[in-house]
């Protein structure tokens, strides 16, 4: 794979249009359904017992053979419950009701004990249960968002020494873009927001950002020995000389993923979901968002490294005598 792109001539920046387009469709399309979540269900985000408070309950019933089974029952015992299928087969499913302390724990027991009065005592087994205070939620909730931004913060502070602030702030608009997408997809396919889902966000920060400086990186050693060369034209070969890398470690990395998508449970499921998500978008920005954006933010504020009327990089010549 490394020799098939080892000696690449793709023009990603000429692509640079179409990839605002797709970006800022994909926006759109997230914000419209956020909103919509919003009106319809009080919140864009599916968020889970670990940030809203409540209890869940997951239990074993073989003789029911899908969640509608259940859900009649569930409501009827405690309004607001949720049941969804846990795992492809043996009959599992994962109830969650609302409230908080004795409230929620009350509402849990209802719950089983209305299935026990259908199915029969034998017929449901509690696999396990979990509760979450509301209080304790909403501080989660607040810890969660400031990791995030405590990330962004660190982030910044680590670019200012690395790089000039173009290159750091084009490296945090790709990393925002990863973030925000990610976040969209969850709202779209309205996956549960959990701690697990925070903590796969804050590595898709870290991936991207480290994808996104590997081409940074060449692109600050080709502009050392390039002087004369247009901008542009840099930031196409440097996307190119570290592509081979790119391909190589994307692809293992979603090898790995992918083997835990697949074989590793319903449990990690979700998370493994969300991490493919992020590293194909991190993988997009680094190519079609941070340098492009480098570009734009170099024509409108040129400064030591950036080109001038014309798309030409300075030169320096010799002070006369």
């Amino acid at each position: 794979m490394y020799r098939l792109f080892n000696n690449a001539h793709y023009d990603f920046l000429g692509l640079r249009n179409k990839a605002y387009l797709a970006s800022g469709t994909a926006l759109v399309v997230s914000l419209v359904v956020g909103i919509y979540w919003g009106v319809t269900k009080g919140q864009p985000l599916n968020y889970g017992v670990d940030f809203t408070g409540g209890t869940v309950v997951q239990v074993r019933v073989p003789q029911a053979r899908d969640a509608g089974d259940l859900r009649g029952v569930v409501e009827a015992a405690v309004p607001g419950t949720e049941i969804t299928r846990f795992g492809e087969a043996g009959g599992d499913y994962l109830i969650r009701t609302p409230g908080a302390g004795d409230e929620a724990t009350g509402g849990s027991d209802a719950v089983v004990t209305a299935l026990r009065g259908k199915f029969g005592n034998e017929g449901v087994n509690v696999v396990r249960t979990e509760a979450v205070g509301a209080k304790v939620g909403n501080e989660l909730q607040t810890k969660a968002l400031l990791a995030v931004l405590l990330s962004f913060a660190a982030t910044l502070i680590y670019l200012a020494f690395r790089f000039e602030w173009r290159f750091g702030t084009a490296a945090v608009v790709a990393t925002v873009h990863d973030i925000v997408l990610t976040i969209g997809l969850i709202i779209i396919l309205r996956l549960e927001v959990s701690l697990p889902m925070v903590a796969a966000i804050l590595t898709i920060v870290g991936y991207s950002l480290n994808d996104t400086i590997i081409v940074f990186d060449r692109i600050r050693e080709n502009l050392r020995t390039s002087r004369r060369s247009e901008f542009l034209q840099t930031l196409n070969r440097s996307i190119n000389e570290t592509l081979p890398r790119t391909i190589l470690t994307v692809s293992t990395t979603l090898a790995t993923l992918l083997a835990l998508f697949l074989f590793g449970g319903i449990i990690i499921r979700q998370f493994a979901l969300i991490l493919i998500i992020g590293i194909v978008l991190g993988t997009y920005s680094s190519i079609f968002v941070a340098s492009p954006v480098l570009l734009e933010i170099e024509k409108r504020w040129p400064g030591e490294t950036a080109i001038k009327t014309g798309g030409k990089r300075p030169v320096k010549r010799a002070a006369r005598a």
